[in-house]
């Protein structure tokens, strides 16, 4: 038995403002059901359900490991979508990241190995 992935659920406010920040990323919306979303890009799903505290979503997020991490950033920069201090850069963990708020408040953070 292995672990193959994990699919982060996020929270959301509004339905019509996620698909349209998710779609606007290049994510393919998968499936839209009264409450839940599904989403994916490449190799990565994010799932995410509806609340109604903008509290919750300010308070989660996830982790997604890339390559070729300067042109998603560019994509995100674009798009106006990168955290006020998120800027791309290398950490001291040995990643080279940046990190984006959704149009919930989620904020979702993008790494690629040194």
């Amino acid at each position: 038995m292995s672990l193959l992935a994990a699919v982060p659920i996020l929270a959301y406010l509004n339905k019509e403002e996620t698909v349209a920040f998710y779609t606007n990323l290049k994510f393919e919306v998968n499936a839209v059901w009264d409450g839940y979303i599904m989403c994916s890009r490449d190799e990565i799903e994010i799932h995410l359900w509806q609340c109604n505290d903008p509290e919750i979503p300010k308070n989660t997020g996830c982790y997604v490991r890339v390559n070729k991490i300067e042109g998603l950033n560019d994509e995100c920069t674009l798009l106006g979508c990168v955290h006020p201090n998120g800027a791309l850069e290398d950490k001291p963990w040995g990643m080279r990241q940046f990190s984006i708020l959704d149009n919930s408040g989620n904020i979702i953070h993008f790494g690629q190995r040194l």
